[in-house]
């Protein structure tokens, strides 16, 4: 067990290292809801599914605890996914104030924030899910920070393939045209109103050597109103 959960985390590391060089890319997956399959292997987030409909599906996520990296200003998604997970990395391989390993769980998610930088910059947060045993007491480490969700719900696209950053924007636009007119994107633009920080988050789930049923994600995070029915 020891020595499949080091592959799967070097894996992973190969993977955000070496995904703007392979150029793969595979069609969108159809069937919303799906779980993804790294998440019966390793911890994940728990979530309930509210609704599913045409490309999207509904999620309310109770209260899941992040360690994550300061705002990173780049142009590209992949590498600042890349720069932030590798400080997460050594995080969780013990360079943190308690030297404390932590178990890889999925997925990494980057939330994409709305940004004035120069130079058509964007600013990302790269944050990797602390497992439950993990979650009272995070290890502090320099230039990391704990994020204490609240119960969020997100809106959710699935694509397949390895993220690029060219994919990113087209699926976050698809997600957007398929909860168009639905209480679901009225509450989405809402709390972009009402200042919800994300312009929209993607989640990574596979190791670079898992061809086939490659699982990503495009999240819309978004706070339920009074009024708002959710079933």
């Amino acid at each position: 067990m020891a020595a499949t959960m080091i592959t799967w985390k070097v894996s992973l590391v190969l993977s955000l290292l070496s995904v703007s060089s392979l150029g793969v890319r595979s069609d969108t997956l159809g069937n919303a809801g799906a779980v993804p399959p790294t998440c019966m292997r390793i911890e994940c987030p728990s979530y309930e599914v509210i609704q599913v409909g045409n490309g999207y599906e509904i999620r309310r996520y109770n209260s899941p605890v992040w360690i994550s990296n300061t705002p990173i200003q780049d142009i590209s998604l992949v590498e600042a996914t890349r720069t932030g997970f590798l400080r997460l990395f050594d995080y969780i391989q013990g360079k943190n104030n308690y030297k404390q390993k932590i178990e890889m769980t999925g997925p990494v998610i980057t939330e994409v924030l709305s940004s004035d930088g120069p130079f058509c910059e964007s600013s990302f947060v790269v944050s990797f899910y602390v497992p439950k045993e993990n979650q009272e007491n995070p290890p502090p480490a320099k230039g990391l920070q704990v994020q204490r969700w609240k119960t969020v719900y997100a809106a959710v696209r699935q694509f397949g393939g390895f993220v690029k950053d060219y994919d990113v924007g087209e699926e976050a636009a698809l997600l957007k045209a398929s909860i168009a007119g639905t209480k679901w994107g009225d509450a989405v633009e809402k709390s972009k109103s009402a200042g919800h920080p994300s312009v929209y988050t993607v989640a990574q789930y596979n190791s670079p050597f898992e061809y086939d049923n490659r699982v990503n994600e495009i999240w819309f995070l978004f706070d339920i109103e009074n009024g708002v029915q959710t079933m």
